[in-house]
């Protein structure tokens, strides 16, 4: 009777299958909660990479304010700015990974009959030791970036954008809101006129 009890306390001793198992089953879950955790990181990786939706400021919607000619921004256009922009861009910062922000200018096709002074003060503009009101558009292309650096020095009036790289671009009267190429037209039109805000993820230079 004792050499029968003394076995099966042999045999519970050496049964270690349970425990092991038991081990296995919390490295499996412990495996599977940092699998998890990569997983939502990745996703979090990849969402803060993708391209934010455009902003667009176009003349239709009535908050596209220039003189006639002029980068000049009106009083009202420079508190859309203030007040809507300046708050999605900071928003759109803040959730996504932005390498730089691109300022695109876009005029219609009216002939601009006038003499431009752009290469003589372009540079000065874009480093902020001249007003972009100092500049003379000789032609759309002008007009369009002149637009784009008034915009841009808008935006960098305020102090919330020191370490935000921004790049102004001219699209002149080549492209319509919907990106296609615009046919040949020299009429007044404000759907064409508008400043598109791009943001520009890491690794995906253009």
């Amino acid at each position: 009777m004792r050499s029968s009890r003394r076995n099966v306390k042999e045999n519970e001793d050496l049964n270690v299958f349970p425990s092991f198992t038991d081990l296995m089953s919390n490295a499996f879950m412990i495996m599977s909660f940092l699998l998890l955790l990569a997983l939502f990181q990745s996703l979090e990786l990849n969402r803060r990479l993708q391209s934010a939706t455009p902003i667009v400021i176009d003349e239709k919607s009535g908050n596209f304010k220039f003189k006639s000619g002029s980068a000049e921004l009106t009083p009202d256009f420079k508190k859309y700015i203030n007040n809507k922009i300046i708050p999605q861009i900071e928003k759109i910062i803040e959730e996504r990974e932005i390498d730089f922000i691109q300022v695109i200018g876009h005029t219609d096709g009216q002939v601009l009959e006038l003499t431009g002074n752009l290469d003589q003060n372009l540079e000065k503009v874009a480093k902020n030791e001249l007003k972009v009101t100092q500049l003379n558009p000789g032609s759309n292309a002008d007009l369009a970036l002149m637009r784009a650096l008034g915009v841009v020095q808008e935006l960098q009036a305020q102090g919330q954008f020191k370490n935000v790289k921004f790049r102004a671009y001219s699209g002149a009267q080549l492209y319509l809101p919907s990106g296609e190429l615009a046919p040949l037209n020299r009429q007044a039109d404000e759907v064409r006129r508008r400043i598109e805000i791009r943001f520009i993820p890491p690794a995906t230079h253009n």
